[in-house]
């Protein structure tokens, strides 16, 4: 199980990358977390994937034959897998799947080397430089993008805002060039998307790489304020033998391939379930409206009830037992962090979006060592884009004459169409 994965024969000129990805990662579900809970009440482990429980050819199914694959179905033992590296590694599944287009990640290391990558990486996303980021560019970005739909009445809010948002961020963040935006995220969408041939893929890599090792080579010839300019200087100093590390071009380069997919994608599909869940509950949203210290325990709230991204993969490094469900080595372990973030055993009436439940911890950004990076970076932009919405957007509402789509998905969960309508004065 070692070799890489059959890749897909689509051509990626042939669709839109993003529609494709999202079809691919069973796009169509809508009762995913329903059906999942049949499941999870017999067993909070079982034997196969859980694309194959809906008859989908997803990657899970990709990754390994239903015998060779366990799907892990509770919070607790979410938590118990993402925090035992050493049994349950992410590095054979980032060799078979990302690292020949991507490059080398964190995602593809475990602890010990996986400490002096993040330990370099955490400091450009720390929360007091995500609070800088807001003040400099980041609010005018929502801005920019709401101010038009103003005098219209009536918008799209997922294709009209949430989906352009994030990557706007992301690459000015980066210091990219505003004409290479579309670019960009085009190509990311295709290295993440194994469906796509992987020729393909390649390619998209290579394009990026060429784009971001010109700017490292400008950057360092001339520092800016950007994360780009940031990652060539970070330095850790590792005790006992006081080296002082940093990246290489090829490693920042590798970082900048993955942030996109990882951040933008994620939090356009994480603001527009969230602005899908305030839309369809009128009194947390009149209370939020009210009250906007309530905005953090919204977006939390969210990501659990309705996480991006529902699963996060391990490869068993030798035979285990999880839940009364033996494992073998190498066999493919399926963390449902979606399913666990429904565990009817940690909240009371999982399936309902409740801003006002008691606050526990949720695995909407994943747990153990690889919990995910840029956590301060998704609470801030979510955070502003709301508060930025109901400030702009009077007496905002969904629209009436359109059907209202819930977040739908297996892999991954978006709402992909979010019609509204607002008061003009």
């Amino acid at each position: 199980m070692s070799e890489p994965i059959a890749f897909g024969s689509v051509d990626a000129e042939s669709v839109d990358p993003f529609e494709f990805k999202n079809q691919f990662f069973g796009g169509a579900i809508e009762d995913f977390y329903p059906r999942m809970e049949e499941v999870q009440s017999l067993c909070p482990a079982h034997h196969g994937s859980i694309s194959g429980l809906f008859g989908l050819a997803g990657i899970d199914t990709l990754l390994a034959d239903e015998e060779h694959q366990v799907s892990v179905l509770s919070f607790a033992l979410a938590d118990q897998v993402l925090k035992d590296p050493s049994t349950y590694s992410s590095v054979p599944l980032y060799d078979r799947t990302l690292r020949s287009a991507i490059g080398e990640t964190i995602l593809g290391m475990d602890p010990p080397g996986h400490r002096r990558f993040r330990e370099l990486i955490q400091p450009a996303f720390t929360r007091k430089e995500m609070e800088r980021w807001e003040r400099e560019f980041v609010v005018d970005i929502v801005n920019s993008y709401l101010a038009p739909l103003i005098p219209l009445g009536r918008a799209d809010l997922a294709t009209d805002f949430a989906f352009l948002y994030p990557i706007h961020v992301t690459a000015i963040a980066a210091g990219l060039p505003v004409d290479d935006f579309d670019v960009f995220y085009r190509d990311t969408a295709l290295l993440t998307n194994v469906a796509i041939t992987e020729t393909q893929r390649l390619a998209a890599g290579e394009r990026l790489g060429s784009l971001v090792l010109r700017l490292i080579a400008e950057r360092r010839a001339d520092p800016r304020a950007d994360l780009i300019s940031a990652l060539i200087r970070a330095e850790f100093k590792e005790a006992p033998d006081a080296v002082h590390h940093t990246l290489t071009d090829e490693e920042i380069v590798a970082f900048l391939r993955l942030l996109v997919p990882a951040g933008a994608q994620t939090t356009y599909r994480a603001l527009s379930n969230l602005l899908f869940g305030l839309l369809t509950h009128q009194d947390q949203l009149d209370a939020v409206r009210a009250d906007r210290s309530l905005i953090p325990q919204a977006v939390e709230e969210s990501l659990r009830w309705e996480v991006p991204l529902t699963m996060v993969f391990r490869s068993a490094t030798g035979d285990a037992v999880v839940a009364g469900c033996p494992v073998s080595a190498d066999d493919v372990v399926n963390v449902s962090v979606g399913v666990a973030n429904h565990d009817p055993t940690r909240w009371d009436h999982p399936h309902e979006f409740d801003i006002f439940r008691p606050a526990q911890l949720h695995h909407g950004f994943g747990s153990g060592p690889h919990t995910c990076l840029g956590i301060h970076m998704a609470r801030m932009e979510l955070r502003v884009a709301v508060n930025t919405v109901l400030d702009l957007l009077p007496d905002l509402r969904l629209d009436p004459a359109e059907p209202v789509t819930a977040p739908h998905g297996v892999i991954q969960r978006g709402t992909y169409h979010l019609p509204v309508v607002w008061h003009v004065p």
